[in-house]
């Protein structure tokens, strides 16, 4: 099968996947490497290649971004348990003052984010954000909605969350991570904005039940949350897993555009790999742990870590095949000599992709591995084969990926469950927010993409 025969039955399968993972409740994994065998059958591939070309996008995956993503999660792991992520917040409040309590919560979850999952820095910065609410009078909706936003804008856009670091290694640029961190900070730049702009507005409109008196007080005081952790590290200590192995890869990327030679570029390419990096931020996250003396849980820390990102990294792996099935069939070469069609879409045909399997199935990691395992073979054929595209199509991959969170997306439970709000308040906050964020980002990127 070719040509358009090809094209027809390549989104018919991506359809039975998505009704699979999202109806059917089959695991992502399962779905998605099913869809890889029957595609490539269907294209023609010879049978004696199939298995090769199935391993080869499976090992690919494991070989050049599995330690990179357990890394970050496990730096993200050690900061959660020692406080440092709490440390991390009281510096932003600090920064931005208790008189903007929605943009301090706001960017509060976006720095906590950067290394700990979304759902996660929910809870761990929960406690606080009920505090500033009884402390400042805000609107509890308001402060749920920004701390919302915060959190879920760093968790797509910006490295060593695992779902970006994997699209960027699937898309060729694992090697560039700086590069992604930067344009995630400016991807980010706009749906803050107007995740801050949205949760005041919503704050007037939607009530919560801490709000109306029907719940019980059960919020713990800023100085309780702390004592509860014991000492928290200093700032420096606080930073470190996460400034160093960003002030590796720069050095890294300066010492190769620089034209470095000898024994100082050897030191600092070596340094500024990813791997290397984030394995030195891993020993400053142990180092953390030592010194509030919770090493007897590094174990344990360590086994949890593994037990979160294996099913990350199985399904980045099935991506990866589902990519290496595309990229051997006939496919590309169609869409290659059909170039002009889906460049005319350009950058917005990653973001699309990604906002379907997300609005599908729930889960913006699945929906970011599977777009970038898709997308990655067409590259070239949509003009966004340079780094800076490939980095760009990472951000709009992710903005995609937040469009939108509804009830299938265990993080609109998190946010509704937290913020003592119904399903339908929910969907007035949690679902409309992140339909905000998604399309904010989305111009952003897509006003990047007129400049790089």
């Amino acid at each position: 099968m070719t040509g358009l025969p090809l094209i027809i039955a390549f989104v018919l399968a991506i359809v039975v996947m998505i009704v699979a993972i999202s109806k059917y409740k089959v695991h992502p994994f399962l779905s998605i490497m099913s869809v890889s065998l029957i595609l490539a059958l269907l294209a023609g591939i010879p049978l004696g290649d199939i298995a090769g070309v199935i391993g080869a996008g499976f090992s690919g995956t494991f070989s050049s971004i599995g330690i990179v993503i357990i890394l970050g999660a496990l730096i993200g792991t050690v900061l959660e348990q020692t406080g440092a992520a709490l440390k991390l917040a009281d510096m932003v409040v600090k920064l931005v003052g208790q008189k903007n309590p929605e943009l301090a919560i706001e960017l509060m979850g976006w720095v906590v984010s950067i290394p700990v999952f979304c759902d996660s820095g929910f809870v761990i910065l929960d406690p606080i954000r009920k505090a500033m609410v009884r402390r400042t009078g805000t609107s509890s909706v308001a402060m749920t909605v920004a701390l919302s936003a915060g959190l879920y804008i760093s968790h797509v856009f910006i490295p060593p969350t695992p779902g970006p670091i994997a699209a960027a290694n699937t898309l060729g640029i694992g090697n560039n991570l700086l590069l992604v961190m930067g344009l995630g900070v400016l991807a980010s730049i706009l749906p803050l904005i107007a995740g801050l702009l949205f949760a005041k507005f919503i704050g007037k409109k939607v009530k919560s039940a801490d709000e109306t008196g029907s719940a019980e007080e059960t919020v713990k005081t800023y100085e309780e949350l702390v004592a509860s952790y014991g000492k928290l590290p200093g700032g420096f200590n606080a930073l470190a897993p996460i400034v160093v192995p960003i002030v590796l890869m720069a050095l890294g990327s300066i010492a190769s555009m620089a034209g470095w030679t000898g024994f100082a570029f050897d030191l600092f390419n070596f340094l500024g790999k990813p791997v290397i990096a984030l394995a030195v931020g891993t020993v400053c996250a142990v180092i953390q742990l030592a010194t509030a003396d919770k090493m007897g849980n590094f174990y344990e820390l360590t086994n949890n870590t593994l037990k979160v990102t294996g099913p990350i990294l199985f399904v980045t792996a099935a991506g990866g095949v589902l990519g290496k099935v595309i990229s051997s069939s006939d496919m590309v070469n169609y869409i290659t000599s059909n170039a002009t069609v889906l460049g005319s879409v350009g950058i917005f045909f990653p973001f699309l992709l990604a906002a379907i399997l997300k609005s599908a199935q729930g889960s913006s990691t699945v929906a970011i591995t599977t777009t970038a395992g898709i997308v990655a073979p067409l590259l070239g054929a949509i003009g966004l084969d340079s780094p800076a595209k490939a980095a760009l199509t990472v951000m709009a991959i992710g903005a995609g990926a937040m469009t939108v969170s509804h009830a299938n997306d265990s993080y609109f439970w998190v946010v509704t469950n937290f913020g003592q709000m119904t399903p339908d308040q929910g969907y007035k906050t949690q679902t409309a927010l992140t339909l905000v964020l998604g399309l904010s980002a989305m111009v952003g990127i897509f006003v990047m993409s007129l400049i790089f």
